[in-house]
């Protein structure tokens, strides 16, 4: 299982925790979570560039996804952070898919990509660059704070409920 879902980052410079390691530290590193408590913390300012759910889990309340990361923790890297709610094999083929259910995903971290998973809940979207990924459903409604926000996103996945600018 670890090995599957170190492969949903996509980078083989990863690792389980945020210790510090040479090349390695709180930015480079995937962070894994548990539970929905770990799930906040590791979407959080101080969380990491890539969070990987281990199965499924229920957040109370709403889940933030804050802070500017970078593409792999590179620090010339494009900005990006991602979601990855699921395993795969070694041919990137998706193994599993994680549910998560909360209450609202709000959106505050530029380029989001959510991949391979199901939300059970609204997303609210506060950043330029969320990318629904083809592989990923949200079972309920997409809000984008405005105008500009829906412009830059990509809902190449599957919105049961509606989709809607709030302005």
């Amino acid at each position: 299982l670890s090995v599957a879902l170190l492969a949903a980052c996509g980078s083989d410079d990863t690792s389980s925790d945020d210790t510090t390691d040479e090349g390695t530290d709180a930015t480079t590193a995937a962070s894994f979570a548990d539970d929905g408590e770990a799930l906040k913390e590791t979407a959080s300012e101080n969380g990491t560039w890539i969070i990987i759910p281990t199965q499924d889990m229920t957040v109370d309340g709403e889940l933030v996804v804050a802070g500017e990361f970078r593409d792999g923790g590179e620090e010339d890297g494009d900005i990006y952070r991602k979601i990855a709610a699921y395993t795969q094999d070694d041919e990137r083929n998706i193994i599993d898919q994680w549910t998560i259910t909360t209450d609202r995903l709000v959106v505050q971290s530029e380029n989001l990509r959510f991949q391979g998973g199901i939300l059970e809940g609204d997303v609210y979207v506060e950043a330029d660059g969320f990318n629904l990924h083809e592989s990923a459903t949200v079972t309920g409604n997409v809000i984008f704070a405005n105008a500009d926000y829906e412009a830059s996103a990509a809902l190449d996945g599957t919105v049961e409920g509606e989709v809607s600018v709030e302005e």
